[in-house]
């Protein structure tokens, strides 16, 4: 009997893959992805093993046509166990999660329902013999060197092998996919995904375009001018130690993004780093960052990667050769710029296609923009999963920020990293003191009158408040009032709107033009705006220090002139988060003259910690999921995965098609032959996140719809009611019913 792994057309099988020439090229290119970082030979075994399920009967007359589903991602972790021996009994096991999760996604050991380790490994075996004629009877030794330098330390001993066990998952579901999409492609049915070029085979012509930029900007002139070339200078400079973990902690304004790139080029260059990756917080600033990336080096080596549609319930609904359709990015691009949200998701993923790029991250350097705003909640796990991957498996990261959170072990975090000695800018004490170009100041209680009042002081103003309502309302009211050049920017606004709007307040700051923006916090870190004042509700320091940044920015103003005044707004409460952090500036705020310098920020990311504790640095727990013990793993990867949320919010995507480019991708929802993944990139930039009770109540009025259902599920709610988007405010959601009811007197 001949054995296969995929069907083909031909009713002969002249055109299907046999099961034998799957597992062999699987196994070889999974191989190839671990080699780097020493698990090529548990890759190998797990791309051979992967899917020996399919040596069934069963399985081979579902392929013939047969309706009844059958299960094959079990057979292969169950045979591997029985054959191991000695030390390759612990790799085995480490092995067999990849196996069993290589389609469902990697299983919790123990726990509820169907899908654990133990219940999948306990069933019974019903495979045919054939897989022994096919199949290697040995195996070679699995296990790796880094499993013999192991840390001592229980947690960090578990994660460390917990996280091998993630890389080899890795290379498995990326070889899987791959050696399946050449197999379809053969047939015609499908355009293979494209290959990037390497790194190493790119680095003199983006030098040359990263030396013709600076050229572009002129000799240095001014002293912020003089303080950017040092910096960029001593950073460069910097590329020459050896890899691992770096701090670059320079004031707003400083060149952060540029010396960050200019190190990593020259980085690579040294050391042979396969990709530079580069993760900023928030959406609303990512478009910013890659247009400066597609400018140095060129749009078609740069992949731009975040979205505000859960990627993840795109699996699980589709037969194999449909989920191949979506093609979610691997990170095979030279150069990536995504979020912080999918970076370390997918570090702690559990399903296959966010899974899929991770061991692309190895041996990259990883450039973490704006590193204060990493969610405190999930600090000690970051933490962990940043030193793994510089540990063990050859990635330089830099932790880039004006104000850099106090990561290190000395620095009062007993979980931090080896930050002592690596940092690569010049001076930050100095820097700061050189670069401040803002006054902070208490500006006690304002309500809206009083905000209102004071923007109508001057031409040009930033209010930053806690709350989309709180800017909605206080939007509201100074319109009210006629003031003019007034700016609304929150995440009302779907993100293309928001660049828009963003380029306008820079057109007229730049000309003078009357210009009050009201936004909420996503104004604050890293985007490139230059108001004279500022307003700030209370907030942590961090914050502040942040929106201190947008005013004064190019330091044409004199300091004293520019001033941020901090405001307690008693008709707004804060969120609880943030309220918490406001007590942690108030116990500092009497110990330092200035609140700016590094001294203070550490004493204040201090009170966080001391006050957060150990317990709230992982507030879910996650590190207490990976266990050893005498009988072995205790690895809950599955519950991982689900808890590990770094936007929490719960907010819902609605879709506003107004723009054209927006109405053609929801026209091509309807196209059977586009992959839903596709079409979910390309309308990430039209996305609006809302209250899902505030998105329900659209949908049961008939404001919100689900566009082809048929087709793609729940996925894709477009705004069907135009009239609920404005141009000044963004997406409204209130009052929603009273709408409908209105419209329907007409």
């Amino acid at each position: 009997m001949d054995w296969y792994a995929h069907s083909g057309s031909q009713p002969g099988k002249g055109d299907w893959q046999g099961l034998k020439s799957h597992l062999e090229g699987v196994a070889a290119l999974a191989e190839r992805k671990a080699q780097s970082f020493g698990l090529g030979r548990a890759a190998f075994v797990a791309g051979l093993f992967h899917d020996l399920g399919k040596y069934s009967p069963a399985f081979q007359q579902r392929l013939e046509g047969a309706a009844a589903t059958v299960e094959h991602s079990t057979a292969g972790a169950q045979i591997l166990k029985d054959m191991a021996r000695g030390d390759n009994a612990a790799m085995a096991e480490i092995i067999g999660y990849a196996i069993l999760g290589h389609h469902a996604g990697l299983p919790d050991r123990q726990g509820e329902g169907e899908g654990t380790f133990n219940l999948r490994m306990s069933a019974p075996l019903a495979i045919d013999d054939a897989w022994r004629r096919e199949i290697p009877g040995e195996l070679p030794d699995l296990v790796p060197q880094m499993m013999r330098s192991l840390p001592r330390d229980p947690v960090e001993r578990a994660f460390a092998i917990a996280f091998m066990g993630r890389m080899i998952f890795s290379c498995l579901v990326d070889a899987d996919f791959r050696d399946t999409e050449q197999f379809y492609a053969s047939l015609g049915e499908r355009q293979a995904d494209r290959q990037w070029p390497a790194l190493g085979g790119l680095l003199d012509e983006f030098a040359a375009g990263f030396d013709a930029h600076i050229a572009g900007f002129g000799a240095p002139s001014g002293e912020l001018g003089q303080v950017r070339a040092r910096v960029l200078a001593h950073v460069r400079h910097g590329a020459q130690r050896e890899p691992g973990l770096f701090t670059l902690t320079v004031p707003t304004g400083g060149g952060k993004t540029l010396a960050s790139l200019g190190f990593a080029l020259d980085h690579a260059r040294r050391y042979g780093h396969r990709r530079i990756i580069m993760a900023i917080p928030f959406t609303s600033i990512i478009e910013q960052t890659a247009q400066v990336l597609r400018d140095v080096l060129g749009a078609e080596h740069v992949l731009e990667h975040h979205s505000s549609i859960d990627e993840e319930r795109l699996d699980g609904r589709r037969e194999q050769r449909d989920k191949l359709k979506l093609a979610m990015e691997d990170w095979a691009a030279p150069v990536v710029v995504t979020t912080n949200v999918q970076l370390f998701e997918s570090l702690f993923a559990a399903r296959p296609s966010r899974a899929r790029k991770l061991h692309n991250i190895a041996n990259s350097i990883l450039i973490l923009d704006e590193a204060q705003t990493l969610p405190r909640h999930y600090l000690r796990p970051v933490m962990r999963v940043l030193d793994e991957l510089a540990r063990n498996y050859g990635c330089t990261i830099v932790l880039c920020t004006a104000t850099q959170p106090a990561l290190g072990k000395r620095a009062g975090f007993a979980d931090g990293l080896a930050l002592e000695g690596r940092e690569l800018a010049p001076d930050p004490v100095g820097l700061a003191a050189r670069l401040s170009r803002t006054r902070i100041r208490h500006g006690g209680e304002m309500d809206n009158e009083a905000l209102v009042e004071a923007l109508g002081r001057y031409e040009q103003a930033l209010v930053i408040v806690n709350s989309r309502r709180h800017a909605l309302d206080l939007f509201t009211q100074a319109q009210a009032a006629g003031l003019d050049g007034l700016v609304h920017l929150t995440t009302r606004q779907y993100a293309a709107h928001r660049r828009r709007i963003l380029a306008d307040v820079r057109t007229r700051l730049s000309g003078g033009q009357p210009c009050r923006l009201i936004a909420t916090s996503l104004i604050e870190a890293g985007v490139d705006v230059d108001f004279p004042v500022g307003f700030r509700a209370e907030a942590g320091l961090d914050q502040i220090i942040q929106a201190a940044g947008r005013v004064n920015r190019e330091g044409r103003r004199a300091r004293d002139d520019s001033v941020v005044t901090v405001f307690h707004s008693a008709d707004y409460e804060p969120p609880r988060e943030i309220a918490s952090l406001i007590g942690d500036m108030k116990r500092i705020i009497g110990k330092h003259d200035d609140l700016t310098a590094p001294a203070a920020i550490e004493d204040y990311f201090g009170e966080v910690y001391w006050r957060v504790g150990a317990r709230g640095l992982d507030g879910k727990g996650i590190l207490e999921r990976f266990g050893l013990s005498p009988a072995g793993t205790d690895f809950r990867y599955r519950s991982v995965a689900r808890d590990f949320r770094m936007i929490e919010s719960g907010l819902e995507p609605v879709i506003v098609a107004i723009d054209e480019e927006a109405k053609a991708s929801v026209r091509r929802l309807g196209v059977e032959d586009i992959s839903t993944g596709r079409l979910a990139r390309e309308l990430q930039p039209y996305v609006v996140l809302a209250p899902p009770k505030a998105r329900e109540l659209l949908l049961r009025n008939g404001h919100v719809a689900f566009a082809e259902p048929q087709l793609r599920g729940d996925q894709f709610a477009v705004l069907m009611n135009d009239s609920l988007y404005r141009h000044d405010t963004g997406l409204i959601w209130e009052n929603a019913e009273y709408l409908t009811l209105e419209g329907s007197v007409w």
